[in-house]
This record gives structure tokens, sequence and C-alpha cells, in this order.
């Protein structure tokens, strides 16, 4: 087929053709923050955070003979544990020329630029949370950072030592020693730190982990291990693990993006706690010129209330 001669087509009045843009913008990037969500709130009054924690003692041989005096026995104090606040800011500034603009897939700029920051503030403070990172004191020059959650965790641990490999102190003053020569993620592993935990006294609900170690999960065996089967009738295929069942409690698998890949956490939620200085804030910044300018804040830190009731299975394999 040919064209009639002449033809006035699409290709020859192009210039006064009307753009066809959707005012939709999409945007795929992930901004859930499970550890964060999950995680009771409290506030806390000042940038140093403190809290106690306490244990019962061994269970003993306990009788007496009739009519004896009674001998007190001695007791121990609390431990006393702080953690930093640390501040998450970031700002947008936008030339006033935006005002008169018509945008695409927005009405104003600033509006459209403080709901991304205010979730990229967000990924922020869920990584701090995760990080391997040791409490800082802050100065003048230097910023105040939050201990996260491996420098805390001591007692339900799995991890190597034959290349450098070694727990923190536990009380938020210095971070976990990575190992040299990491080794794959297992139930072993898993169920050995679960069994600690419960014989500590702890009855944790979630496991963090990334997408990694969560393929490493879907592996676990079990006499009800029925996780890659075929449903007939609507012919889906099912392989996914959302709770695991052990004799030592029942533990929801959650994925998460921010951790970092080696480390695997099994943490009791409500024996884990964010303290909030300063809430999450939308701030109008002073004007120096033809521009707007805002800013968002927030200042916490996190509380480990007692490192007995959670675990970490560290220096796994990434890859």
């Amino acid at each position: 087929m040919a064209q009639p001669t002449n033809t006035f087509d699409s290709y020859d009045y192009a210039n006064s053709i009307a753009e066809d843009i959707s005012s939709v913008i999409y945007n795929v990037t992930p901004f859930e923050t499970p550890f964060m969500t999950r995680t009771p709130k409290t506030s806390a009054s000042s940038t140093l955070h403190e809290w106690l924690t306490s244990s019962l003692r061994a269970s003993t041989t306990n009788a007496h003979i009739e009519g004896d005096d009674t001998t007190a026995e001695a007791r121990t104090q609390e431990s006393r544990l702080s953690n930093r606040t640390q501040i998450f800011k970031n700002a947008v500034t936008i030339a006033d020329t935006d005002a008169g603009l018509n945008n695409i897939g927005k009405t104003r700029q600033m509006a459209y630029n403080l709901i991304n920051v205010a979730r990229e503030q967000k990924l922020d403070i869920e990584k701090a949370l995760f990080a391997n990172n040791a409490k800082v004191t802050g100065s003048a020059s230097a910023a105040r950072e939050l201990a996260g959650a491996p420098a805390w965790l001591i007692t339900n641990v799995d991890f190597q030592s034959g290349n450098s490999g070694a727990n923190p102190t536990g009380d938020g003053s210095d971070a976990r020693t990575d190992d040299g020569t990491a080794t794959a993620f297992t139930q072993t592993k898993f169920d050995a730190v679960m069994q600690s935990i419960w014989e500590n006294g702890g009855t944790p609900g979630t496991c963090y982990l990334s997408a990694f170690q969560m393929t490493k999960a879907l592996a676990f065996t079990g006499n009800n291990n029925q996780r890659a089967n075929v449903v007939a009738n609507d012919e889906r295929v099912v392989n996914s693990l959302s709770v695991y069942l052990t004799p030592w409690g029942q533990v929801a698998f959650q994925p998460a993006r921010e951790n970092r890949s080696k480390d695997v956490f099994i943490m009791q939620d409500d024996m884990w706690e964010i303290a909030t200085l300063r809430p999450t804030k939308n701030v109008a910044l002073a004007k120096t010129g033809d521009s707007e300018k805002r800013q968002i804040t927030t200042e916490l830190t996190l509380v480990c209330k007692n490192e007995k009731a959670s675990g970490i299975i560290a220096d796994n394999t990434t890859s």
C-alpha cells in the first residue's frame, strides 16, 4: 500500500501536535521500614537517653530447717545503659519561579519533593537502627550518632571468630568486629540462637533478614515443609516462609532492605524501643533570595531494653 500524493500526515504537522505526557509519576523505589515501624515508641528528654536492665539470679536448691534464722541474700543492682540521640536532617530548595509553572504530575515541586525527602529520611533512620555502629557523644564539630542493634547483642549470638570476629562490649560503646571469613546462614545456626534466647527468657517474634538470607530460610526443613507446592485450583506456585515454628517459639520472617545482608536478627520486638527527642517536623527556613527553603528534621535513638531477649546470626556470606 502507498500513501496518496500530497497527503498531509502527522509527520508533516508534528510541530502543532500537543504533547501527550501522563500526569502520573511512576516511582518503584521501596520505602518500607519494618524495624522502625514494628518497634514501640517512647519519648526522650535529653540527647543522652538512659535506661536500666536487670535479671534474676539462677535457680538454686531452696530448703530450710524449721525455726532457723533467715539470712538475706546478696543482691545486685541494675545495669544502667544509654544511647545518644541522632539528628536526621534533609532540606529542599525550590526557585520561586515554580509558583508560575504548570508542572506535570504535581501541583508544586516543593510539596512533591518534601514527600520524597520524608520517605528517604525514614530509610536513613532504618539504616541507622540496623547499622553496626557505636554511639558517638558528639561535639561542636562532630555529629552525635546512635548505637545500632548489632552493638548491643552479646548473649544469644552466632558469629565467626577465626579471623578477628568478636562480640562488642554490649553497652553500645563499640561495634561488633566482623570476621574476615564469613560462613553461610543455616537452619542449624538459627535454631541454636533461638534456643539460647529461650534459655535466657526471651520470646522473640520477628526475624529481620535480607533478600539473600531469606532465600536461605526458604530451604529450612520441617515436618510441615509445604512451601513449594502447586495449588491446582488456580495454578499458583507457593514458595514462601512467613512463620517458622520451633520448640523455642514462633517467629515471623520479615525481609528488610536496610539491614546489612551479613546480619540476621531474631528480635523480641517489645524489648526494643525508639526514643524520640524531636518528632519529624517540616520547617520553613529563612528566605535569602528568590527561592523557598524547607527542612525536615527528626531526632531519636534506639533503646535495647534487654539484649538477652533477642539474638543475632552474624558473619553470614552474602553471595
